[in-house]
């Protein structure tokens, strides 16, 4: 039975896609690479946040869910996470909208563009187990993918 893992997305089988993997055998942090070469422009108000691509997808337990965070050398590069930190649903995976294809929403505060090359590790994730109150009720099932529980 497979317990949580990292598969690539539909539609990027033969790109090259490497599975995130941890640093050292202590790391919480699976690195994750971006699957093509980005450009993301320099910030200024109003810009909207860069999507990249990383030709992954991610499953886990029912109640589990994963953490997208920002590596520790990401700021040193210019690279900081738009929403924080990402939560993504175990029902995210393989959804019909994108099959559960990961993507780092990301800003540049560097004052000049940023290229990040294909290959480049640009964020980590951490599977977290998580828990819910005496009186929760949720139902229905995900019918997209990001953003799509609003």
């Amino acid at each position: 039975m497979k317990r949580r893992g990292f598969e690539i997305a539909e539609g990027w089988e033969d790109r090259g896609i490497n599975l995130p993997k941890r640093s050292t055998a202590h790391s919480a942090g699976y690195d994750i690479e971006a699957a093509e070469d980005t450009v993301i422009p320099s910030f200024c108000p109003g810009i909207k946040p860069t999507l990249v691509a990383t030709g992954l997808k991610a499953y886990c337990q029912p109640d589990e869910c994963y953490l997208v965070l920002n590596r520790s050398s990401g700021a040193g590069k210019g690279i900081v996470l738009g929403n924080g930190v990402g939560l993504i649903d175990a029902d995210y995976y393989n959804n019909p909208d994108n099959d559960g294809h990961i993507h780092i929403i990301v800003f540049n505060i560097l004052d000049h563009d940023l290229i990040i090359k294909k290959g480049e590790r640009i964020a980590q994730v951490v599977f977290h187990k998580f828990l819910t109150t005496d009186n929760d009720n949720a139902s229905g099932d995900r019918v997209g993918g990001i953003g799509s529980t609003n």
